[in-house]
């Protein structure tokens, strides 16, 4: 089985920590069941991200169950490497990542 490389962008680990602090703030103990889940998603990324659709340009989206976020990430299948971009709340623009990664 081929194991991609993973690499998580600065601006999607700001989005995990802003995320996280936010249901913190909604229930004790709610934003680390987010950051937990969302790690773990992205973590399936390590071995199949090609079955995700692409939504735009070359940007494939994971979509988290149990929150209303989507993972946005480019895969390289030449060089075998997933780079998450951003992890976006479903009821904002997706293409709000492109602002993130200037």
């Amino acid at each position: 089985m081929k194991v991609f490389k993973l690499k998580i962008s600065e601006s999607a680990l700001l989005d995990i920590e802003q995320s996280k602090d936010w249901y913190d703030q909604q229930q004790k103990g709610l934003g680390d069941r987010f950051q937990n889940h969302v790690i773990q998603k992205i973590e399936l990324l390590k071995t199949n991200p090609l079955i995700y659709n692409i939504r735009y340009n070359e940007i494939r989206c994971l979509v988290i169950d149990q929150f209303p976020f989507m993972v946005h990430f480019y895969a390289d299948e030449e060089n075998s490497s997933v780079e998450v971009l951003a992890v976006i709340n479903t009821s904002r623009d997706p293409k709000i990542w492109k602002e993130k990664t200037k």
